[in-house]
């Protein structure tokens, strides 16, 4: 293991020593013994949404990797702190105190951050009525839940800007039966793409972006600080921008696919294919705020997570097949009922 510089003066108290952790409701670093608040806002702030261009033609960015497992000497109170792989925070093992890695100098420099603005409180409670208003849940699925572990995490995100100039061939289809007709259009047009959201980690998952995070907005934005991981796991950036450009392209063939079909007008228009030629690509490697319940129904894992930003929850649960059933037969019956009336009656 090697020795590794850690930002934890920056997390101390100034009055006491304490320990000071990140405050979601003041957005301040909170001293866990004497509750002073120690703002962490600077005159610096706005330039947190400032983004870079990216020099196709510079070379690749070299990452030196991770030289295993790093170690730190607790200040507070001499235990050691291990780093594993890609975090970036953790807290002590010993007196639980955070203790934050200082700039990266083993990975890609995280550029800013949207700090926790949702508490655990507030998340356990948003996890609470997300479960209790799942229709066809099992009876117990609650107290599986409760029993789950709540964590939280910064994931690693990349925001892409690009301007599209696109050329694009595509069909549809008029007529029915033997009057049935494809035609064959072709076009161009120019998208630009604002703050498209990119994961920069495999651990973050579609429920994660998708499901939570899909509306990111840029002013949320804070310069990287130690005091705002304080408290909190986090995890590193680990690749370049090329990488992130081809998972960028993933995401961005679907979008460029439906606008085709907007711009070609009609509801069952088909892309056939399409050249893009793209431009003016600037980046930001930024963190965003995750809560996530690790729960178990009878062997299956499951998880469901809140936006640390505004409480946005998704999730995976299970189906009860009683209910499930039940619940069919009950449509059915009612569907039947409907088209007995109406074969009498004639109102519908």
């Amino acid at each position: 293991m090697e020795q590794s510089a850690v930002s934890q003066s920056e997390i101390q108290c100034n009055s006491c020593g304490g320990q000071c952790a990140f405050d979601p409701a003041q957005q301040d670093l909170l001293c866990k013994s004497c509750g002073s608040l120690w703002p962490l806002a600077t005159e610096d702030d706005h330039k947190a949404a400032e983004e870079f261009p990216f020099n196709p033609d510079a070379p690749m960015e070299e990452f030196p990797g991770l030289q295993g497992d790093q170690i730190h000497q607790c200040e507070t109170c001499g235990g050691a702190v291990v780093f594993t792989g890609s975090a970036l925070s953790e807290n002590c093992p010993y007196c639980n105190g955070p203790v934050v890695l200082g700039i990266e100098d083993k990975a890609y420099a995280t550029m800013a951050l949207v700090p926790f603005r949702v508490n655990r409180d507030y998340a356990t409670h948003r996890i609470t009525d997300w479960v209790s208003r799942r229709i066809a849940a099992p009876n117990d699925l609650a107290s599986f839940a409760e029993d789950g572990r709540v964590a939280s995490i910064y994931a690693p995100f990349w925001t892409f800007d690009s301007r599209e100039a696109i050329e694009y061939w595509a069909s549809y289809t008029t007529g029915s039966g033997d009057n049935r007709r494809r035609h064959h259009v072709s076009g161009t047009m120019d998208v630009f793409f604002d703050d498209l959201l990119v994961p920069a980690s495999d651990h973050v998952t579609p429920l994660i972006r998708d499901g939570i995070l899909h509306d990111f907005r840029p002013e949320y934005l804070r310069p990287y600080r130690a005091g705002y991981l304080a408290g909190f796991a986090a995890e590193r950036h680990t690749m370049p921008v090329r990488k992130g450009l081809r998972l960028k392209k993933q995401d961005k063939d679907l979008l460029i696919r439906n606008k085709i079909k907007k711009h070609v007008g009609r509801q069952n228009a088909r892309v056939d294919r399409y050249r893009t030629d793209t431009t003016g690509i600037h980046y930001r490697r930024i963190l965003l705020p995750v809560w996530i319940l690790h729960y178990s129904y009878r062997g299956t894992a499951k998880k469901v997570v809140v936006s640390g930003i505004d409480g946005r929850t998704f999730g995976e649960r299970p189906f009860s097949p009683w209910k499930l059933a039940a619940y069919s037969a009950i449509l059915t019956a009612l569907t039947m009922a409907l088209g007995l009336i109406w074969g009498a009656t004639g109102i519908l």
